[in-house]
């Protein structure tokens, strides 16, 4: 496999297509329409330098064209999740050398908001990318909470984030709430352009009672606001972020949107989704993104004590469906994030998945990841063993 980062003498492009355009051979999902196509990534490599100064070539990666919008997004891009300091403290050195490490392996889609560190990746991302041409690239943030001074600064304390910023948060999902939320967001970018506002976090994960005054506040007011903004061409794109099957199913359809950003209901690990939620975006020509192709740890980590899954300490029926997956991938000579990140790509209504990282070698071993070539035998024993759904779209 050619693992990244690859070193070359040649400072002109060089094209690769890894596979002629096939249709899905297996797919039985009724999802496929003629258009649904199966393949590797066509990518344009270029000379630049990695972070270990190797001569290198970062990948101008295939791009997919987001619902009926003329978005068009690469289809790995960067989540910044994790530089809000989720698991870990996180310097703002490697913050830094980590966005460079994805800059230079040609990702031009990055993705953040204002729960990821309470503001703290916002900052970060908009420090790494504002010196570059806002053209060149596509930056998403999101709606849906409203960052304030804390009641008592001297102890606050988040409860989520291992670090971050000190600013408590709250839910607003109304038209004032998201005007609110977009403008600090481009503040603390210090960038003052976004390309697509999701909603964020409109689930039972974040919601209990409330959670009806927040839909009503969504249809009736804050859809009003991305609209607004949507038509007056400061936003090309309206999404949804859902974290379970059940707000996939039940809280994205109730307002119009051009894509779902998916947490966790589509991965290697889980297609419960497969022939609902996934399967009403490509009936209703909603894109999909997948935001934790990694199921938040797991897939690319192992299946040890320590894994994470859905942001939390991996159940042990989860940490024992991947060891069997891992028992796979050693019969292939797989490597698990490969599988995970190739897996969510092949169905039809996903156009990107934005992995994250914390140090420019996980930047570097994603790409690699998502360039290995994989037998098409793997997706076969794995139907067969009944670790995936033998519907699910594969490569």
């Amino acid at each position: 496999m050619p693992h990244l980062p690859l070193a070359h003498s040649r400072s002109d492009f060089i094209w690769l297509q890894f596979s002629t355009t096939k249709p899905l051979e297996s797919c039985q999902t009724g999802l496929c329409l003629t258009t649904c196509k199966a393949t590797r990534p066509k990518v344009q490599l270029e000379k630049s330098i990695s972070s270990e100064g190797v001569d290198l070539m970062p990948l101008d990666f295939e791009r997919r064209r987001i619902g009926k919008t003329s978005l068009s997004v690469p289809v790995l891009g960067f989540g910044s999740a994790h530089l809000g300091e989720l698991y870990g403290l996180v310097t703002e050195a490697d913050s830094l050398a980590t966005i460079d490490a994805a800059w230079n392996s040609g990702i031009r889609l990055f993705d953040t908001a204002p729960f990821y560190g309470l503001g703290l990746a916002e900052h970060r991302l908009g420090f790494g990318l504002r010196h570059r041409p806002r053209r060149d690239y596509v930056l998403t943030t999101k709606v849906g909470r409203v960052l304030e001074r804390p009641f008592d600064p001297p102890a606050f304390k988040s409860a989520m984030w291992k670090g971050g910023l000190p600013f408590q948060h709250r839910f607003d999902y109304s038209y004032d709430g998201f005007m609110r939320s977009y403008e600090q967001s481009l503040m603390r970018l210090g960038i003052n352009t976004v390309d697509a506002l999701v909603i964020h976090d409109l689930d039972s994960l974040f919601h209990q009672e409330e959670i009806g005054h927040h839909k009503r506040s969504l249809v009736t007011s804050g859809i009003k606001a991305l609209e607004e903004l949507k038509r007056r061409g400061e936003i090309s794109a309206i999404g949804m972020g859902v974290n379970t099957k059940e707000a996939f199913e039940t809280i994205a359809p109730i307002v119009d949107l051009d894509f779902v950003l998916v947490a966790m209901p589509y991965t290697l690990i889980d297609q419960a989704s497969l022939h609902t939620g996934m399967a009403e975006c490509v009936k209703r020509g909603v894109s999909v993104l997948i935001g934790s192709p990694f199921a938040s740890g797991i897939l690319v980590s192992d299946s040890g004590a320590a894994a994470k899954y859905a942001y939390a300490d991996a159940p042990e029926d989860v940490r024992r469906r991947v060891r069997e997956i891992e028992a796979a991938c050693r019969t292939h000579n797989v490597k698990l994030p490969a599988a995970a990140l190739q897996f969510v790509l092949a169905h039809p209504a996903v156009v990107a998945e934005i992995p994250g990282a914390v140090k420019p070698s996980e930047v570097e071993q994603n790409v690699a990841s998502f360039m290995a070539p994989i037998p098409a035998d793997f997706w076969v024993d794995l139907k067969l063993q009944g670790l995936i759904d033998s519907d699910a779209p594969v490569p």
